[in-house]
């Protein structure tokens, strides 16, 4: 099923009233507008296209949980940072 066929058949079955912008999505969360954008282009938040427009639907904007991302730490980073946070003998 194409994306615009499966935002089509999930307007039909989503209320009106629990659709949200993407700018009260950003300030619901409190994040920018890029970052919702961002989220929603890695396919993370799924819209509903209403004339035109692109919504989010509320409960999956408030029950989003962020995973923990960027690149791992290295090693060596590791160990500096365990040596740092040991008291230094006299």
């Amino acid at each position: 099923m194409s994306r615009r066929l499966l935002a089509k058949a999930v307007a039909k079955t989503v209320d009106t009233s629990s659709l949200i912008s993407q700018t009260a999505a950003a300030q619901l969360r409190g994040v920018s507008r890029a970052s919702i954008n961002e989220l929603i282009k890695r396919g993370r938040l799924q819209t509903v296209g209403i004339a035109g427009k692109k919504f989010l639907v509320r409960s999956e904007v408030e029950a989003f949980v962020a995973q923990k991302g960027g690149r791992p730490v290295k090693r060596t980073q590791k160990r500096a940072a365990k040596a740092s946070s040991r008291p230094k003998k006299r």
